[in-house]
């Protein structure tokens, strides 16, 4: 194969799970069937968090933001886990790695920031209420969730960028259904011993650290949500915030065993399995989630419905 600096290929083969070609199919099957849904839940929340006033609050100002970030989250990788499974031809070319790797790693860092995020705006609605509106205006949420996005950003710039710089020596087999940063560090050549260093010390800050405020807040929520005397109150409060404890912990699970380990003592299948979780499950899942467990969005996707149906 003609090599670009003689380190570079022109493209990777992606093995995925050519050891077990007989997984190839229902994973495409469950792919094709899993991908549209999650567009159209997402869509859904977005359209309902919009169109319906009731929803125009912080909360659902952050779980839009959350839904947007679950479509481009999943359209980053799920085409191309598509074409890989459905043809026999497993190959991405270097500058589509390249593009995946970025856009992956933007969705996957913000998403860690912008659950924080939202596990504070709800300790501020349920135990600091009377400053709640104050804090969590119109300008505030969007300046916050900026700054969400641009960390992200930043996060996933630096850290693909350095991975990127990592000699391949001519290597162009990567075991993984997509281009991940952990994998392409495992793959290089050379020493690598400071790139794995690096990325666990920046996924401390992006995992670790995010998940203890989330963990701090639902301890101040909980406390406070046993103090409220009316039952219909703490009904509310406990469906609303056990909704987004469900999701915090189906992305940052996978995620934590994935990137708070170094990329050399990861498992063969384990960046496999863990990619379609939280690239294809969770935002798969998080629309089913926040509506099964959330009156007001049911409601508002009734009234949605309704008056679609009235209309035609």
């Amino acid at each position: 194969m003609e090599l670009i600096n003689n380190s570079y290929p022109e493209e990777f083969i992606l093995l995925g799970f050519a050891d077990r070609p007989w997984l190839e199919v229902p994973l495409f099957i469950i792919l094709l069937i899993t991908y549209p849904m999650a567009m159209m839940g997402n869509i859904a929340i977005i359209l309902v968090s919009k169109l319906d006033p009731r929803l125009h609050s912080p909360m659902y100002f952050f779980l839009t933001n959350l839904s947007f970030l679950d479509m481009c989250y999943t359209t980053s990788i799920v085409p191309q886990m598509l074409f890989n499974l459905g043809s026999s031809k497993k190959t991405i070319s270097y500058m589509w790695c390249a593009v995946q790797l970025y856009f992956f790693h933007i969705m996957g860092g913000t998403e860690c920031l912008l659950l924080a995020l939202m596990s504070f705006d709800r300790y501020m609605a349920i135990c600091k209420p009377l400053h709640y509106t104050l804090v969590m205006n119109q300008h505030a949420c969007i300046l916050l969730a900026s700054t969400v996005w641009l960390s992200g950003m930043t996060y996933a710039v630096s850290e693909a960028t350095v991975t990127l710089q990592l000699p391949l020596c001519g290597q162009n087999t990567l075991d993984h259904l997509v281009c991940e940063i952990p994998v392409l560090i495992k793959t290089a050549c050379g020493k690598k011993g400071a790139n794995e260093l690096t990325l666990s010390v920046v996924c401390i800050f992006m995992l670790a650290v995010p998940l203890c405020l989330i963990l701090a807040s639902y301890a101040c929520i909980g406390y406070a949500v046993f103090k409220i005397k009316s039952s219909e109150g703490r009904k509310k409060a406990f469906g609303t915030c056990s909704s987004h404890l469900i999701v915090v912990f189906l992305f940052y699970g996978p995620a934590i065993s994935m990137y708070l380990q170094p990329p050399s003592s990861i498992s063969r299948d384990q960046p496999k399995f863990m990619a379609l979780f939280y690239g294809v499950v969770t935002p798969t899942l998080n629309p089913f989630i926040y509506t099964l467990r959330n009156k007001d969005v049911k409601g508002a996707l009734g009234s949605l419905v309704r008056s679609i149906f009235t209309s035609k």
